[in-house]
């Protein structure tokens, strides 16, 4: 079985009312090469006339966002000229590559009517060949996003990208980036095999399982070392899992806010250029 290197808990950050956790990036654990930042808002209830999602127009560039819509909905528009709403159980995926300017709020009837809400939002850094690529967006809702039974049905999997036990993703990839929301009952089991060169990318969104005989709870990153190919999971409550595998990139890493690239020289590009307009412009 892989070995598990270390069990990361997630700060609590929140965000004016938003209920905030992050366990990546901290003192402790940078990132998981390519797998950069995540945050996970909620879960939570919104009452009626709510400010919503505070995350209104800024910028991105040399990264990409994954959105994970558990509960709620949210609206995205950006520079380029995408727009959408993804209710519950969606995913939205951008590139930012080259840079646009986004936001991410929550749609007007949220905010009359309220609801619950929780959402993850997870960065995956760009290669420096791939940096400068084009912008782009697409927003799924969950009946276009393939979901796989196993385990008797104890064991549920919404496959987002690359391969999950043999049923390919919903979004098609610029690099190797497998992603999947795994739900498991009580008791459920599932024995993965990883490629030992892939980094993996493991959160506990929810509950608690036993994996490769250590406990995982909620709001925690188990971050593994490269010397094994077998992960042994099985659920001694009903939980939540995004579960993420990669080869890394192995380049140097420089981020500074909203945009992510291989040098200093890069980012003060990045802050002139959006500054200039170069990301364009935003209509309200």
């Amino acid at each position: 079985m892989r070995t598990i290197q270390k069990i990361h808990k997630a700060e609590y950050r929140p965000i004016d009312d938003l209920i905030t956790y992050s366990p990546m990036p901290t003192k402790e654990l940078q990132m998981i090469d390519p797998f950069l930042f995540l945050n996970h808002h909620g879960p939570q209830t919104f009452g009626p006339n709510n400010n919503g999602l505070p995350f209104g127009p800024h910028p991105h560039r040399g990264m990409e966002t994954v959105t994970f819509i558990l509960q709620g909905e949210i609206a995205h528009k950006d520079s380029s000229g995408h727009q959408s709403v993804i209710y519950s159980g969606g995913v939205q995926w951008m590139t930012a590559g080259s840079g646009l300017i986004h936001a991410e709020i929550s749609p007007e009837d949220f905010k009359k009517f309220g609801g619950d809400l929780e959402i993850l939002q997870l960065w995956i850094n760009l290669p420096e060949k791939l940096k400068m690529t084009p912008p782009k967006y697409k927003g799924l809702q969950e009946d276009q996003i393939p979901k796989i039974s196993l385990d008797e049905g104890k064991v549920s999997a919404q496959v987002i990208s690359g391969n999950f036990e043999g049923t390919e993703g919903a979004f098609e990839t610029l690099t190797e980036i497998h992603l999947s929301t795994v739900y498991f009952k009580e008791t459920g089991k599932l024995l993965l095999q990883v490629p030992k060169e892939h980094n993996i990318f493991f959160y506990m969104v929810k509950g608690e399982l036993m994996v490769n005989e250590k406990s995982a709870k909620a709001l925690h990153l188990l971050e593994f070392d490269n010397d094994d190919e077998n992960v042994q999971i099985e659920a001694i409550a009903d939980s939540i899992l995004i579960f993420g595998h990669a080869a890394a990139f192995n380049e140097p890493v420089v981020s500074r806010g909203p945009f992510v690239m291989n040098s200093m020289d890069e980012i003060n590009e990045a802050y002139d250029d959006f500054q200039s307009g170069k990301m364009g412009s935003w209509n309200l």
